[in-house]
């Protein structure tokens, strides 16, 4: 299997959040942000394995700021790990009010860890990460220091 950089798998989603994902207030609600960065997670995720892929878990989920209605999101998700069968995606939420003239600010961070499936439902192994960075390089290492925790517990639960 030949190994992919996290450039090859990254996803860029972007939406105008309209009334209907909102509250009376305008703001839109968390599982709505949720799902787009769970989306677009998940295009990355597929974009690595080359098959379908479910979400396992999501860590360290931050709500930075608010997001409210009509404002445009840009969700970028990009992969930091990759065990046997699973992948770590890093996803960034940022919004921009389109009226005006300020950049884009982070609402939201987390993230998500993906397990690629076979045509039998059952997990199968990934590529590897092509690591191109020192950055990349240190999320690698922080991805893989949270997935080692994550296995302790999944013992520990036992």
């Amino acid at each position: 299997m030949k190994r992919k950089t996290p450039a090859q798998s990254r996803s860029v989603i972007s939406d105008m959040m309209l009334p209907s994902q909102a509250n009376p207030a305008g703001n839109v609600h968390g599982g709505e942000i949720m799902k787009i960065m769970d989306t677009c997670a998940g295009v990355a995720a597929m974009r690595h394995a080359n098959c379908n892929v479910v979400t396992l878990r999501v860590d360290g989920m931050v709500f930075h700021s608010p997001v409210y209605v009509g404002q445009l999101v840009l969700c970028e998700a990009e992969l930091t790990f990759v065990g046997r069968t699973s992948m770590e995606i890093r996803v960034t939420l940022k919004v921009e009010d389109l009226t005006m003239d300020e950049p884009a600010r982070t609402a939201l961070s987390a993230y998500f860890t993906f397990v690629a499936l076979d045509h039998h439902g059952r997990p199968r192994p990934v590529p590897g990460l092509e690591l191109e960075t020192d950055q990349q390089r240190q999320a690698f290492e922080q991805g893989q220091q949270r997935y080692q925790t994550y296995k302790a517990m999944q013992r520990t639960d036992r």
